[in-house]
């Protein structure tokens, strides 16, 4: 005896079942947030002041950030002074121009809260900051993610990595990746020399420091070529790491790297 083939309605009651069920999972995902809100009330990730949502700056944290926008360097994306016409590059692109196509960030680290959240992140294991400023992320770089095909986080070498436990590159990338719909690899690159921190050397010291420092296996080549990347990693001070690991990337034969950061050191201006 034979099964009797399925009737028309069939797939339209699975379908019903299976909206029911996404329903269900995410009126228990939505139960399960606000359970953790009754426990632990939203807080601003810089400041711990209450907010009304997970991942929102309280209002003077909002006020006290200086969110990087137009005039700015087409290269580095460091903000003028004033507006000198559109394309413009700033003296120091202009003077030594960067391996990276174009770089661009939400703020400036020397100002705001930005240096607090991106420590918070880094070094006290607030994890969940990489969500909104992930998200900071894709919004500032949208013109880089527009035709990326590939983000590559900027990776630790296994030393630190094992220390820290967590790559804070990797996990802003996770974040833009979700916001922007571009996939990440975090396999793309790594770090095979164990540099020691970067903060106190001079410009001319940081490159030195990193020379060699990164490199693309050989079985994640085929991945990255000839594709449009973007780099990401938390903040951009001298461009050394992100010259040395754009290098990389595109003697692996990368078509073009562009750099993504949370927060960028400006100069001057």
């Amino acid at each position: 005896m034979t099964d009797a083939a399925p009737s028309a309605a069939q797939p339209a009651a699975l379908a019903l079942l299976r909206r029911a069920a996404a329903a269900l999972r995410g009126a228990g995902a939505a139960a399960g947030r606000h359970a953790l809100d009754a426990i632990w009330p939203p807080s601003c990730p810089a400041c711990h002041a209450s907010v009304q949502q997970n991942g929102f700056l309280c209002a003077q944290c909002w006020a006290r950030t200086p969110f990087i926008e137009r005039p700015f360097c087409e290269r580095s994306g460091a903000p003028f002074p004033q507006d000198w016409g559109e394309g413009m590059l700033s003296p120091e692109v202009m003077a030594e121009p960067p391996v990276w196509n174009r770089a661009r960030a939400v703020t400036r680290y020397d100002e705001g809260p930005a240096r607090r959240l991106v420590q918070r992140l880094k070094y006290a294991d607030r994890v969940e900051n990489a969500g909104p400023m992930g998200l900071w992320m894709a919004r500032a770089g949208a013109e880089l993610l527009r035709d990326a095909d590939l983000i590559v986080p900027t990776p630790l070498h296994r030393r630190r990595l094992f220390s820290r436990r967590f790559n804070q590159a990797a996990a802003l990338a996770a974040s833009v990746s979700r916001a922007s719909g571009v996939p990440f690899d975090p396999l793309a690159l790594e770090r095979v020399k164990p540099t020691p921190p970067q903060v106190g050397l001079s410009r001319a010291q940081r490159a030195d420091n990193v020379q060699g420092a990164f490199r693309t296996p050989q079985e994640a080549r085929p991945r990255i070529a000839g594709r449009k990347l973007v780099l990401v990693d938390d903040v951009l001070t001298s461009g050394a790491t992100s010259n040395a690991a754009a290098r990389a990337l595109l003697r692996a034969g990368a078509a073009r790297v562009d750099l993504l950061v949370f927060a960028r050191v400006v100069t001057g201006g």
